[in-house]
């Protein structure tokens, strides 16, 4: 779905506009902060702020300089990084809280929450938690948001080397971690 029509809207002030941006992006948003930190309560918090923040401030979105979803993740990152330096965050990892009982809350079923359960169950998730954030940043970006190298460069105030950099370490650790035959996708996406 085009979202330029509904950002000019939200512009504009249009706040019916607004709630639908809103809808739009609140999966997305919940599953990079989820994947930026790994903890379900952080993760609603984060995507809740960034989204209420990018929206009660959208006439400083300038279409010009990026896409709107890389302006939002940007925040959303922002946010994350925060939510990091002001919390210690919990010392159980995700995978112990998952086999715990608890699950991830699904704001809508579907083909998203297969993958994630799917990745859970794989060990990605708890893998992703013994990355640094810079590396987990990378791969949360480039595989959970699908951004392009550029777009991470700027998300991540980096050059797109640095990012390219950043993906490839991270990927060279999780295989380290996870094994060759689960993150053989990774690495065959790196070369697109």
């Amino acid at each position: 779905m085009d979202d330029v029509p509904l950002i000019r809207r939200a512009q504009e002030g249009d706040e019916r506009a607004a709630r639908l941006l809103f809808d739009m992006y609140q999966l997305r948003t919940y599953r990079l902060a989820l994947g930026l930190l790994g903890d379900t309560a952080d993760a609603e918090e984060v995507a809740q702020d960034a989204l209420t923040y990018a929206l009660l401030n959208i006439y400083r979105y300038k279409e010009h300089l990026s896409s709107f979803s890389t302006w939002l993740h940007t925040i959303t990152v922002s946010r994350a990084r925060d939510k990091r330096r002001r919390k210690v965050l919990p010392s159980i990892s995700m995978a112990q809280w998952l086999g715990m009982g608890n699950q991830i809350r699904d704001y809508e079923p579907g083909p998203e929450a297969h993958i994630m359960r799917r990745e859970v169950e794989g060990g990605l998730l708890s893998a992703l938690n013994k990355l640094s954030p810079k590396l987990r940043e990378a791969i949360v970006l480039r595989f959970y948001a699908d951004c392009t190298y550029k777009e991470m460069g700027e998300i991540m105030d980096c050059s797109l080397n640095t990012a390219r950099s950043r993906l490839r370490l991270a990927i060279e650790k999780l295989r380290v971690q996870l094994g060759e035959e689960q993150v053989r996708w990774l690495a065959s996406e790196t070369i697109r």
